[in-house]
């Protein structure tokens, strides 16, 4: 997929998301969730259960069990959804289009060698406010937070094995 299919497709998707926001159905939210599920899963990898959960997208607030949900109900579970599908489809569409981020399956376009114009990261910035003295003690303050970061690299590492259903 190219860059360009892929910021089409995401506003695609966030404006079907929106529409579901002014006119919920379940149906409908399903098979855009799957769609948009599906581009996100070719564009950035699948996501598991601790990511879907941090989004939480599909996660209600109200959640209706042991009955029918009532039409209102119903339209504030695909409205609340819908809000935060399309809140993680904008930020997929942010790092494509604006910060030119790679992409997993990117078969072309600009980010696949095409010269894509320098991203000024913002530490990479001048301070805001020039009036503020340089700090002489910055460097060696930080070499001394990267020496004694190195001495915790390993914090990361797993000890155990985890059991396969949990590796989703």
């Amino acid at each position: 997929m190219t860059r360009d299919e892929l910021i089409a497709r995401t506003r695609q998707l966030i404006a079907e998301g929106e529409r579901l926001d002014s006119d919920p159905s379940l149906g409908a939210l399903q098979l855009w969730l799957q769609l948009s599920d599906d581009l996100l899963a070719a564009a950035w990898g699948s996501m598991d259960r601790y990511h879907l959960a941090w989004l939480m997208v599909g996660k209600p607030k109200g959640v209706v069990r042991g009955r029918p949900m009532t039409d209102e109900e119903e339209a504030t579970y695909v409205r609340e959804v819908a809000t935060q599908k399309t809140a993680a489809l904008r930020m997929s569409l942010e790092a494509v289009e604006r910060q030119h981020m790679p992409f997993a399956g990117e078969t072309g376009g600009r980010g696949s060698g095409e010269t894509v114009p320098a991203v000024t990261r913002d530490h990479e910035k001048p301070p805001d406010r020039p009036t503020l003295p340089p700090d002489p003690t910055l460097a060696d303050r930080l070499a001394d937070a990267r020496r004694r970061a190195e001495t915790h690299r390993d914090h990361g590492e797993r000890r155990a094995p985890r059991p396969e259903r949990m590796e989703r």
